[in-house]
């Protein structure tokens, strides 16, 4: 699956490319024809249009870019929703395990909570030691 989806964005990247070539192509047969003629309002109403199209062809090509982030964010979404969904089938079906890791966060803070006394009570005791000093 994840193979599938590497060849098909490599497969869209090289299209994207050979668009960007041909589009390249035929801005510089317009820019060359532009070139050749003279600087009448025709020319310049080319010109513009020319412009107008590279534009609108940027845009496309980012907004093509957005909707694949989008699709591969989707995606990305739908898998970690499958990985939550079979850790919780998993802990349900095997109670020892869910006990395990509940045992274990117990212990962890319990371990916070006695090394944040052993802390207060050292700064307590510097404290009292630098005002009798």
């Amino acid at each position: 699956m994840q193979e599938f989806h590497r060849l098909r964005s490599s497969l869209r990247a090289k299209q994207e490319h050979a668009s960007l070539l041909d589009d390249f192509r035929e801005f510089d047969r317009t820019r060359l024809d532009l070139e050749e003629g003279a600087d009448s309002s025709d020319q310049a109403l080319l010109r513009e249009h020319a412009t107008i199209n590279r534009s609108t062809g940027q845009v496309d090509t980012v907004i093509s870019q957005a909707q694949a982030t989008l699709g591969t964010l989707v995606f990305q979404r739908s898998t970690f929703g499958g990985i939550n969904s079979k850790l919780t089938n998993v802990s349900s079906r095997l109670p020892t395990v869910n006990h395990i890791l509940s045992s274990i966060k117990r212990k962890k803070s319990m371990d916070t909570i006695i090394l944040s006394l052993v802390a207060s009570v050292c700064t307590f005791l510097i404290f009292i030691y630098w005002l009798t000093k």
